[in-house]
């Protein structure tokens, strides 16, 4: 076989790259000198938020308290700085149109996610209690925040639903996605989930979109909350945006490899045992598991 020297592929290969005949998919998102947002600058943001609501166990460490507060002004601000420029970039991906428009709506936006740092500590702390509380192995607080995926996983979804409130675009499964490669823990930013919500080990747990899931609930490992074939229209396309998750009220467990799926609702203080698979409502009070062979 003869052997080709680079001089003599490279034209064939960059030709045949840039006239693809499925290029049309990314020409759709991508436009002529607007900027695309990037993985590893919100890998930045999310370490810094990080360090700003769990400051010395993430970021820099330090001796003592003395600098916290310059610490934590200057890590805001380099949150500012970097969340502004990506959620510009998010807005020019999604067809926002006019520059000086999608600056102004980028840096009001950054401006709202700081002032719900202070939430965000708020909530991330009662998660970590609920980790404590309820894993009999762990033997702090800290160890929750330094050792645990969860907590981690737990903190992008948080920031990342905050965004998709706020209105951002692709920026939220972007952080998303980076704690699910991190953890192994996928959450879409999209659900819902309220106060001391604990994911015990963690490995391959998903949460999709439209879950509400209330307060106290603990999940473990391979939970899958996920949804049935949907509907189509009349095209055969997905039909989008329809509430195709599980519901979970307030004081729900859910064992190992369960997996539940579609809108139905777990009532308050159920527990669902491991290795079930659940596709219909369950009751308030109820406990779900394995019939034993007789």
């Amino acid at each position: 076989m003869e052997k080709k020297s680079i001089v003599q592929v490279l034209p064939a290969t960059v030709n045949a790259l840039v006239n693809c005949e499925h290029s049309k998919v990314l020409a759709e998102c991508q436009h002529d000198g607007e900027p695309m947002p990037s993985g590893r600058v919100l890998a930045d943001v999310v370490e810094h938020v990080r360090s700003i609501v769990f400051p010395g166990f993430f970021g820099e460490a330090y001796k003592d308290d003395s600098t916290l507060q310059y610490r934590t002004g200057l890590n805001i601000a380099k949150v500012y700085d970097l969340l502004s420029e990506q959620i510009h970039a998010g807005l020019c991906f999604a067809n926002v149109e006019g520059k000086s428009e999608r600056r102004k709506m980028a840096k009001a936006m950054a401006v709202e996610f700081v002032e719900f740092l202070p939430e965000l500590r708020r909530r991330l702390l009662m998660d970590v209690v609920a980790m404590y509380d309820g894993d009999p192995a762990a033997k702090s607080y800290g160890e929750i925040i330094s050792c645990y995926p969860a907590i981690k996983a737990i903190g992008n979804y948080r920031m990342a639903h905050k965004l998709i409130e706020i209105g951002v675009p692709l920026i939220p499964r972007i952080i998303s996605e980076l704690a699910h490669s991190e953890t192994g823990i996928d959450i879409h930013p999209g659900a819902t989930i309220g106060d001391y919500f604990a994911i015990d080990h963690g490995t391959g747990v998903v949460i999709g979109e439209t879950c509400i899931i209330g307060n106290h609930v603990k999940l473990y490992q391979g939970v899958t909350l996920g949804a049935k074939s949907f509907p189509v229209d009349e095209k055969g396309n997905p039909i989008k945006g329809i509430p195709r998750h599980p519901i979970l009220e307030d004081n729900v467990i859910v064992y190992g490899n369960s997996t539940i799926l579609g809108r139905v609702t777990i009532g308050k203080d159920s527990v669902i045992g491991a290795n079930i698979w659940l596709m219909e409502d369950v009751a308030p009070g109820s406990k779900v598991v394995q019939k034993k062979n007789i």
